[in-house]
Formats: C-alpha cells, structure tokens, sequence
C-alpha cells in the first residue's frame, strides 16, 4: 500500500473508532473527517539547477499545492539554492548540508536533480535516511554506482522511481499500444536514429555533461532516455551491446576556444556563441552565484577537456532475440529522430521533428504498414506539457491519487538500471572493442520478457 492510500485509509479508520467511543458526534462532522484529505507528502530537493527549480520545483508548488509540501531545498552552492527558493516559491528552509537537511526536515520524499555522478550517493543516502526516492534520469553512471542503489533499495526497504518522462508522451505510448496489440505480428528488430541539432546538442558541451566523470558521457546521460523506451516497447531486457563513437565535432575539433562565451575574443565569428545574459532566469541561477563554485553555464563547446563522444552507434540484441540499430549525432541541422519496428506482419515508421518542422502540422504522425495491404496514417495531437506531452502525465501518476498505470510507464531502480547499463556497455564496448554482456556488469540478469513493477 503506498503511503498516499495508507493515509486515507487511516483517516477513515480514526474516524470510525471516533465515532465507536464518542456517542455526541455529529453525523456530519464523521462524514467531514472519514472524507478528510490525506497528508501531504512531506519533499526535500537536492540539486537546485534549472530542472530541478523548474519541473521538480516551481511546478510542482502551482500543480499539486494540495497533495505536496516543500521542507527543505538543498545544493552545494549557497547563492544557487538561495535564488532556487525564490524561483520556485516557497518559504522552506534551505541547506548546503545534506545530512543536516534530511535529519531536520525527515522528509517522506526526496527528489534528486544534482549533477548524474552524485545520483547515487543522495538516492542511497536518502533511503538509508528514511525517505522514498524520485530521482531525474540516468540514474547513475557507471556499473558500481548500479549495484550500490539496487543494494541499498533492497537493505532499507525503500524505493526509488526514475523520471522517464519519454515513456508518457502520448505518440511513443501509441507505439507501445500498437506492439503490444500485434498489429505487426512479432517485433523482430529496431532501427532508432536520434538527432541532437546545434542548439540543444551543443549545449551539453557547454556544461558539466561534456565529462565523462560527471555525466557518463551521452551514452548514459542522454542516450539512457532512448534505451529506456527501447526497453519498454520491446518489452525484454538488453543482453548484449556492441558500440563505436568518437569525438568528431566539437572539443579539440574546434577551430578556436576560450574559457566561456562571456571571456572570448571569437564571438564575431563562432556559430556558437551564446549570450547567457539575455537569458533573466539562468543569469540570476547561473551567472549571479558563479562566485560560490566557479561553476560556468556558457562554457566554450570546444574546450579542450570536453572528452565525451559526439556521435554514436551500437548494435543491441535483446533477450527475447529482438536486434536494434542505434546511432546517435550531437551537431545535426534539426532535432527528432527516426524510428522504425520490423516484425513478421508488417513495419511501424515515425519521423519525429522537434526542431525546424518541415511543415507546420499540429501532430505527430505514425505509419503503420502492414504486409500486403495500405499504409495506414496515425496522428496524434502534440502533448501540451513538455517532452512531448510527458511531464505532467508522469507529475500527475506521481502525486495525484488514484491514477492507473495501463501502459506500464512507471519505472523503479530495475527499469533505470538497465537504461544506464545499455550506455555502460556502449562505453566500456567502445574502451574494449569488444561486445559487452550486461549480465557481466550488475547482479541483474536479463529476462526474455520484461519484469514489471509499479512503484
């Protein structure tokens, strides 16, 4: 029973024992307490960034003021989680101390967005301190850090949901509608391109993300997003990963560099260029409290530290003997991607334009193409929250009571293991020139059909 509907049910309890011993009640104040609303969940946030202050912040406070409270606001840098409480609005206390917030404040929930390769110490701290975990994809980076948060879930009890907010938007659950319903017989393999354009892309270059020690590269830190939606529409676990990448484009590869865009005599000339100082929110976030870290949001994409790769592709077989064709690029002219599942009926295509549209249609389109017949055309209205749709179907399964979940969309620390572990691979493939057995890097061993839990 999850804590939402224990809180109810005891609330109904109490008023029932209430009314047993206190004969002067009145009917209608029974009804007014049986019907009384649960607690609200008690959340602490560590990592006060821009997704953290926005999606797992300020609009949380305006979408679910009467489900949630803020008790406490934590990150390392002083000024950062200072401007963080006034963006998201509210009077909580915050912390550059961890331990001491958790202990304070004893939250039920903690909600993690620090940079990916702390992940696994608050998730595993935070279980051991007695709160459930919400933690912002990947969920860790590397094969150790895995096997730490399965262990510490198992150890304390607790769990831990990873935001796998693709899996919500309405276009890729038709997808996973149109599979599991065999309208192409048996899914034999998978061709998925992504496409990162120069702005999106280039901007995990200006970051933190462009080391492979923070972020775990883009095969973990972005590419964890695509092999969970793999994942779940194969509906099987990977067993095997055989990658190449390389660092083409940006980094070294530049024709010139600096520090930031801010400090470059280049920015006549760089197609690149980025003025952080028109942007009002990540200026007083970013630029406004740089003093407490040195931490820079508009560094040079052509650093020369940048050690990530910025194309990629791999070859995944699953348990279940589905084949994937995967390939990412980081510096394409327009952002989507192309997706197309083989089965022995027929073949289901999307071409997904989330930059520079070549038309100004209001949906996106799935072609499903069976064997010996038409091609039927499938629209679907754009989502009207963010990722496709997605932010605010997850946000409300999360925090509203009562909502199903009949597309298995919720994902624990199986589902965000095995997502960062196809990138592992990738990398450790990559390091190797070999291929990489997943069951090799953690205790999980790979099932043919996909273990489902609701968290």
């Amino acid at each position: 029973m999850n804590r939402r509907n224990f809180l109810t049910t005891s609330a109904a309890t109490t008023a029932g024992m209430v009314f047993a011993g206190t004969s002067g009640i009145a009917a209608k104040e029974l009804h007014t307490l049986a019907n009384a609303p649960a607690a609200k969940i008690k959340v602490a946030l560590i990592g006060t960034g821009s997704r953290g202050c926005g999606m797992w912040g300020r609009d949380l406070v305006k979408e679910y003021p009467d489900y949630l409270e803020f008790v406490g606001l934590c990150d390392k840098n002083q000024g950062r989680v200072e401007t963080g409480k006034r963006f998201i609005g509210v009077s909580c206390p915050v912390y550059t101390d961890f331990e001491k917030m958790m202990k304070e404040t004893k939250p039920d929930l903690l909600i993690v967005t620090t940079m990916d390769a702390t992940h696994h110490e608050f998730i595993i701290r935070g279980m051991e301190l007695g709160a459930d975990i919400i933690t912002e994809k990947p969920m860790t980076t590397d094969e150790q850090k895995v096997q730490a948060i399965l262990d510490a879930e198992k150890r304390t009890g607790k769990k831990c949901r990873v935001t796998f907010n693709y899996r919500y938007s309405p276009h890729r659950a038709k997808m996973w509608e149109l599979l599991k319903a065999g309208e192409i017989g048996e899914l034999t393999s998978v061709d998925f391109h992504w496409y990162l354009d120069t702005s999106h892309g280039a901007d995990y270059f200006r970051r933190w993300h462009r080391l492979t020690a923070c972020s775990g590269s883009l095969w973990v830190h972005k590419a964890s997003h695509h092999f969970d939606l793999l994942n779940w529409w194969i509906d099987s676990d990977p067993e095997t990963v055989f990658a190449f990448g390389e660092l083409n484009f940006y980094g070294k590869n530049g024709p010139f560099r600096a520090e930031n865009c801010r400090n470059c005599k280049h920015t006549q000339e760089c197609k690149f260029y980025y003025d952080i100082m028109k942007n009002d929110y990540y200026k007083a976030l970013y630029v406004d409290n740089e003093k407490y870290d040195g931490y820079l949001r508009d560094g040079c994409v052509f650093k020369n530290d940048v050690d990530i790769f910025d194309k990629m592709g791999a070859s995944i077989r699953y348990a279940n003997g589905v084949q994937v064709s995967y390939s990412l690029t980081s510096y394409s002219p327009y952002e989507g991607y192309r997706i197309a599942f083989n089965g022995t009926k027929g073949r289901i295509d999307a071409w997904i334009e989330e930059s520079k549209p070549v038309s100004d249609k209001n949906y996106d389109e799935i072609v499903l193409f069976k064997n010996f017949s038409k091609r039927e055309y499938i629209q679907i209205p754009f989502g009207t929250s963010g990722h496709g749709g997605g932010d605010k179907l997850l946000k409300d399964q999360i925090f509203l009571p009562n909502i199903e979940d009949p597309f298995k969309q919720c994902a624990g620390t199986r589902d965000g293991a095995l997502a960062c572990l196809v990138g592992i691979a990738a990398r450790n493939s990559i390091a190797s020139g070999k291929a990489v057995k997943i069951a090799d890097l953690t205790s999980i061993k790979p099932q043919a059909v996909k273990e489902y839990r609701r968290v």
